[in-house]
């Protein structure tokens, strides 16, 4: 399908897939995927009516769930569909009475975030298994272990700055009061170990444990507030790095803790090394020993890269050690490196203009090198399903 302007070629959604090797989008024509190293368009779909507002996919899997956006979209705002790309066709429906904000997916579970729910279903068959009311999310904030070890999902709670966990294979449910504001963004690490959280004032990132709910760490973009757009976990059982995105065109990478320990000592030690390999904290940071003034207590990133430009943007680890990958809403991708030792600005590696990339793809060849796998049901077979609304 041609495109007569610039302007059909607007970003609605960038996303990278659950280990940051690629991103998918969505355009007022359809949808793109591409590889994030070697950079490449793997492939795209244009559609008769385009207009896809969410777009998500599962590790390099064939099957991906795309949400339309518009009121002439293809498909509407109010349904997950679940396509297929080896079969070009969307195999399966999620349909709802109200928009659908964001979807999650891990090997056996879809998750849709509503404006007020969060529906969990089976991915094999698309029965609803669990349905969590929440406080408003216009935003979509979920978050899902992606890992198969154990099941995890963070989503808002019923009070603002409240997050709920769902410890799915120890059947617990429990609650974190993260912040005194409304939540912004929730991230969790590839295994579920992990919880961050950020509020709408955009000045802080929390770290917790799942397995307990003890906060591990508080790290500080800065003083002045902000719109968090994206928190990323650096890969791997034990991540050592976090990174963010946010309206103010910088991204933040923080060393993360040893889990379970007393941060604040541990601050204050490494304020004391020489070496340089930790976050920086405050000069007054003995204050908050003292008396109650957390600001000096937090610690502040260790690496940070500015943007071109101060737009939507999401951000990733890159496959290479100590590299993120950041892809934006004015349709840019950025590879970046930073020094593990001295921390400090980030090295841009690679800038490139996605939107224009070649239409020159050789699709089956991305296809056959992607191992795409299908995650089946008892009787090993694809099934072709519908399910609406799910508030049975």
């Amino acid at each position: 399908m041609g495109k007569s302007s610039r302007d059909e070629l607007d970003l609605l959604h960038v996303g990278f897939n659950q280990d940051y090797g690629c991103f998918a989008c969505g355009t007022a024509t359809g949808f793109r995927v591409y590889n994030c190293d070697p950079f490449r368009e793997t492939f795209r779909r244009e559609l008769d009516k385009g207009g896809i507002g969410i777009v998500e996919m599962l590790f390099r899997c064939n099957i991906l769930a795309i949400v339309g956006s518009g009121t002439s979209a293809q498909y509407p705002p109010n349904k997950v569909m679940i396509w297929d790309d080896h079969q070009g066709r969307c195999i399966g429906e999620l349909s709802f009475r109200s928009q659908v904000h964001s979807v999650r997916l891990r090997r056996d579970r879809i998750c849709v975030a509503l404006e007020h729910k969060v529906l969990v279903y089976n991915f094999a068959d698309l029965r609803l298994l669990h349905s969590i009311e929440t406080l408003s999310n216009p935003g979509g904030i979920l978050a899902l272990s992606a890992a198969a070890e154990q099941t995890i999902l963070a989503c808002p709670g019923l009070h603002v700055g409240q997050v709920r966990m769902e410890l799915y294979d120890v059947r617990r449910t429990k609650f974190i009061q993260a912040h005194s504001s409304g939540l912004a963004a929730l991230s969790l690490s590839l295994n579920g170990r992990l919880l961050a959280t950020a509020s709408d004032r955009g000045t802080l990132v929390r770290i917790y444990s799942t397995a307990d709910g003890s906060k591990l760490q508080e790290l500080r973009r800065g003083a002045d507030p902000a719109r968090i757009f994206s928190i990323a976990f650096a890969k791997g059982d034990s991540p050592e790095w976090l990174a963010m995105s946010s309206d103010k065109g910088t991204v933040h990478v923080f060393k993360l803790a040893t889990a379970g320990a007393d941060t604040r000592a541990a601050a204050a030690v490494r304020l004391a090394q020489t070496d340089g390999n930790a976050n920086p904290v405050s000069a007054l940071s003995f204050v908050s020993n003292i008396l109650p003034v957390p600001y000096f207590a937090s610690e502040r990133s260790f690496a940070q890269f500015r943007l071109s430009e101060e737009v939507r943007s999401v951000v990733g680890f890159g496959s290479s050690p100590a590299t993120i990958v950041v892809a934006s809403a004015s349709g840019v991708f950025y590879t970046a490196g930073f020094n593990a030792q001295k921390g400090g600005m980030c090295e841009q590696r690679s800038f490139c203009r996605f939107l224009e990339a070649s239409d020159d793809v050789d699709h089956w060849k991305a296809l056959a090198e992607s191992g795409a796998a299908w995650p089946t049901g008892a009787a090993g077979v694809r099934p072709m399903f519908s399910r609406r609304d799910g508030f049975w």
